[in-house]
């Protein structure tokens, strides 16, 4: 059980080419950790809801949460809506289950149960229902006297649709349902808070051609991008400020190589990117003029544009007052708001499958790292996932995170077929 004191709620934080994905790499590497504590301002970028951006199923959780570009399959929903059309699959389900944070609490989970219909030969539908447990909460005033439990929880409602516009590709769009409940009601320092509600889309394409050759072999080649999260602001009061839910850009790839009739390889590798504004550094000691960056009290459209040009750098500022940009500073921070994952997948007859990944985000704006471990297995319509999550740094909240899927997946159901390739 977990002690809310005062009851002050924050928000919560939580390629196209793998030559662009390395060099952002690149950029990030540049500091040593001993530098990084003496010359990168941290700086990490918060949102409401931030469980919209938890990978919730063990395929891609076990490829270092990379998914945009995958072969679809009944979680493209969150991943990429345009992969839906390219189902092989009539129908297919996944339930997911994650116990999240363990290191820190016993009691807090996601959910995750998801379905891909596909319609005829070039459209696809799906639906989904994320769900996210806090667990039991105890609320106290500021003299620390108890004012009830509560068992905070946020879920989402997902509605998706896909449809191929050539034979290798094909758009998608989905409409999203949020609701956060974290207080229950509570009042806050005389005012009566509220769940935060919001509604958002995503707008996603992909591409794909599986008839292409790699280092004298069969393979598959992928690439998709996907906005994810495109909506309103958010807040849990009618008085306090409205918060950005989380916009993200994903961008990926993936190639799948044919060893032989049985044994193939997947090499995959996504970039992220918030859409929301960087906070700016302010004037020392009047905390409300803006000496670096972009105010972030922006619109939707706006803050998504903002995003790509608003990161502040490094400022030092003198004791007379005034102050400098270190040079290149501004640019750097813009690349290092770039988080990547990707990670490789051995698959055997389409029946086991072994993965591997990696996750990197800066330092300064956030410092998740992690290897991550997986297995699948499949038999006749069932398919059971498994993904392990390895800290690469000490004291990391997100170590030893597991998670479950289970997929169901049903073909030619009214015996239809996928339209041949080119």
């Amino acid at each position: 059980m977990r002690l809310i004191n005062d009851l002050n709620f924050p928000s919560l934080s939580l390629a196209l080419t793998i030559a662009f994905l390395s060099g952002i790499a690149g950029v990030q590497a540049q500091l040593t950790p001993g530098e990084v504590s003496q010359q990168v301002q941290l700086n990490t970028i918060t949102t409401a809801v931030p469980f919209l951006m938890i990978g919730p199923d063990s395929r891609s959780g076990a490829l270092g949460d990379a998914g945009v570009a995958l072969s679809p399959d009944a979680n493209s929903l969150h991943w990429n809506p345009a992969k839906m059309a390219f189902s092989e699959n009539e129908v297919e389900f996944s339930l997911s289950y994650a116990p999240w944070l363990r290191a820190l609490v016993d009691d807090m989970n996601l959910a995750y149960l998801t379905g891909v219909k596909r319609i005829n030969n070039r459209q696809a539908w799906g639906a989904a229902l994320r769900y996210f447990s806090l667990g039991n909460i105890t609320f106290t005033d500021e003299t620390g006297t108890t004012i009830r439990d509560f068992q905070p929880a946020e879920f989402s409602l997902d509605v998706g649709y896909s449809q191929k516009l050539s034979n290798r590709f094909s758009g998608g769009i989905a409409g999203r349902f949020i609701n956060s409940n974290l207080t229950g009601g509570t009042n806050v320092l005389g005012a009566n808070s509220k769940p935060g509600r919001s509604v958002a889309v995503d707008v996603s394409v992909f591409y794909s051609n599986p008839r292409t050759k790699f280092a004298g072999r069969d393979a598959a080649f992928n690439w998709g991008v996907n906005i994810s999260n495109i909506g309103a602001k958010m807040s849990y009061s009618e008085s306090a400020d409205r918060d950005f839910i989380p916009t993200n850009l994903k961008m990926g790839t993936a190639l799948k190589m044919m060893l032989d009739d049985y044994n193939s390889l997947t090499f995959t590798i996504d970039a992220n990117k918030l859409l929301v504004p960087t906070t700016p550094i302010y004037e020392q000691g009047s905390g409300s003029e803006i000496v670096s960056g972009f105010d972030p009290n922006v619109g939707v459209a706006s803050a998504m544009i903002q995003s790509f040009y608003d990161a502040p750098g490094i400022v030092n500022f003198n004791e007379d007052g005034t102050y400098t940009i270190e040079d290149g500073s501004v640019f750097r921070e813009e690349l290092r708001e770039f988080n990547m994952g990707g990670g490789i997948e051995y698959l055997y007859n389409d029946v086991f499958a072994f993965r591997t990944g990696f996750f990197n985000e800066h330092y300064s704006k956030g410092a998740r790292q992690f290897i991550t471990l997986g297995a699948g297995i499949k038999y006749t319509v069932f398919t059971v996932d498994l993904s392990y999550l390895i800290s690469t740094r000490q004291q990391n909240p997100l170590a030893n995170t597991l998670r479950f899927t289970l997929r169901l997946q049903f073909a030619d159901m009214v015996g239809g077929s996928n339209d041949s390739e080119e």
